[in-house]
């Protein structure tokens, strides 16, 4: 369910690098949490963050959750298709669903993040 050649974080973000570019989304358990997305509010391009700075949110149905940046860097890149079609984190949180893109800073700290296996085990031990 949860894509290997990613990260992911506790707060049920993931990220995938390439060189020195980081793809950030939620992942496919914080869409279901959070139920039918009506609304995302994307970071502005140019955007400097630190490890866990909030990059935005998302407005569901059921609540208003903040996205918080799993690594520090720059925003290079939003999907603007999300303003228009913020569903579409709903049906394809892995993938059309992500959220923007950063001009890493440094990797990702492996004591922070979780591989998909042990994001796995972690949601499963949460009660979902």
């Amino acid at each position: 369910m949860y894509p290997s050649d990613r990260q992911y974080s506790k707060q049920h973000e993931w990220i995938r690098v390439e060189g020195e570019t980081g793809t950030i989304g939620i992942t496919h358990f914080a869409q279901d949490q959070l139920g039918d997305i009506v609304f995302v509010e994307l970071p502005e391009i140019g955007l400097s963050l630190n490890k866990g700075d909030v990059l935005g949110t998302i407005e569901s149905v059921k609540a208003v959750s903040e996205i918080y940046s799993p690594v520090s860097g720059t925003v290079s890149e939003i999907n603007e298709a999300l303003e228009a079609n913020p569903e579409t984190v709903n049906s394809d949180p892995h993938g059309n669903g992500w959220y923007c893109k950063l001009t890493l800073s440094e990797p990702p700290d492996p004591e922070q993040v979780l591989d998909a296996e042990a994001y796995a085990r972690f949601v499963d031990s949460a009660g979902s």
